[in-house]
């Protein structure tokens, strides 16, 4: 989980409101007396996926897609910091959702993409389950749902855990890209080693959220591992001198913008975050309305005090996480299908080409920008449902359709044609 902490001192309500400390208070005294429940063993399963292989522009390792986000958002980053994904695979999970992912041929392949998914499917299961603390939820006071609705990205507290506990999935996937830089033999043994080494505290403290988000959607990740004497790994310092530049300019694009629509335009915060949404992205709480001299904090790393002992929620989530990764990672058995051929350009618009899914699709930041996509190529959108992945939207043909898809791809996302996606999963022997 990396939603970033900070508090403001500003007088209109949108600020008032606004407490990172606060809003991560508030979720960890929900998720202390406990945030998961039972749920099913999952079977061995085989999953058929479909593997497309990256084509780096010439004299490049990276895509045009990787390269744009490089030159346009990552500075100080360069091409030689930036590690790249070999393919592109497609795959439906035990819920029946398409979904995408990224590996290497020199890693662990589509092993780990496909068991981090269904790890998170089980931990989402087990949120839902927890009836008391939907119990606690319903217990939150109106100030406490109001800090939460000013300061983060997705209001309600099961959301924001379901996107926390996405994020690691995420986040294990994407450093999977590196994983022969690593002494671990097996994905499971990865995985332990990423969270004993402390690296998903790195990618919540160090990283910012669009950062692991947008690099992720293009398969490729900005950071080196190093060995230590005691075998675990570490960011090198390189790596973090990078990661806090890229931070750091993050927070002054976003205060440059802000002091530009409330000073120069004498825009209220609120008009303010709302017409330059595309230019603070998801930074637009996260980092805008931070004073000048605080840096972010996780919210989910925030430590407090209570029962005698410190308590952080991130740990909480990750060591779950992770265990639960490790007892899905050998039953679930990846196995390479036949893409399907593409449908022929010059076709109708079929009732079913209304309908595709977006896998990478994660917080309702992500539908806006997906529906702001769509719109600004004057194409209706009918309904976007965040849960299922699933998109409605009414394309004026076959090549507007194509288009819209270029564009998202462009954007970091990868749409999912459902005709095309391969098979459910299908119980393994």
């Amino acid at each position: 989980m990396s939603i970033e902490t900070g508090t403001s001192t500003g007088s209109t309500e949108t600020t008032t409101r606004y407490h990172r400390r606060t809003a991560a208070q508030i979720l960890s005294g929900l998720a202390r007396p406990g945030l998961f429940g039972p749920s099913a063993q999952r079977p061995t399963r085989s999953f058929e996926y479909t593997a497309t292989e990256l084509q780096p522009e010439p004299g490049s390792h990276l895509t045009f897609s990787q390269r744009l986000y490089l030159e346009r958002f990552m500075r100080p980053c360069t091409a030689g910091e930036v590690t790249s994904a070999t393919h592109r695979m497609t795959w439906t999970d035990s819920a029946g959702i398409p979904n995408t992912g990224f590996y290497r041929d020199d890693g662990f392949g589509p092993q780990i993409p496909i068991a981090a998914r269904e790890a998170v499917l089980v931990l989402w299961e087990q949120l839902a389950a927890e009836d008391a603390l939907a119990e606690r939820i319903d217990a939150l006071g109106a100030a406490e749902r109001d800090v939460l609705a000013a300061t983060t990205t997705d209001h309600d507290p099961i959301d924001i855990f379901r996107v926390g506990v996405e994020s690691a999935g995420r986040a294990l996937a994407q450093h999977a890209l590196i994983a022969a830089r690593a002494p671990y033999p097996s994905a499971a043994e990865f995985a332990h080693g990423l969270l004993d080494s402390g690296i998903f505290t790195a990618v919540a403290t160090r990283w910012f959220w669009e950062l692991q988000a947008s690099t992720y959607r293009r398969g490729m990740i900005p950071v080196d591992l190093r060995v230590t004497a005691d075998g675990t790994v570490r960011y090198p310092e390189q790596t973090v001198a990078t990661l806090r530049a890229m931070k750091d300019a993050t927070i002054a694009d976003a205060h440059r913008v802000m002091r530009r629509a409330t000073t120069e335009e004498g825009l209220s915060v609120a008009d303010a975050i709302a017409r330059y949404h595309d230019d603070l992205d998801l930074i637009s709480r996260q980092y805008a309305l931070l004073p000048a001299e605080e840096h972010p904090v996780c919210l989910a790393a925030v430590t407090h005090r209570a029962g005698g002992e410190n308590y952080s929620l991130l740990p909480l989530v990750t060591r779950h996480f992770v265990a639960v990764f490790g007892e899905l990672v050998v039953r679930c058995e990846p196995v390479a299908a036949q893409a399907a051929a593409d449908a022929p350009e010059n076709l109708p618009v079929a009732a079913e080409d209304r309908i595709f899914y977006v896998p990478d699709m994660t917080c309702k930041h992500c539908v806006r920008t997906i529906g702001g996509v769509l719109e600004s190529m004057d194409i209706r959108v009918v309904d976007i449902d965040l849960d299922s992945k699933r998109v409605i939207a009414e394309f004026r043909s076959p090549r507007n359709r194509s288009r819209a898809f270029e564009a998202l791809r462009d954007g970091g996302y990868n749409p999912v044609d459902r005709r095309t996606d391969t098979a459910p999963a299908v119980p393994g022997r």
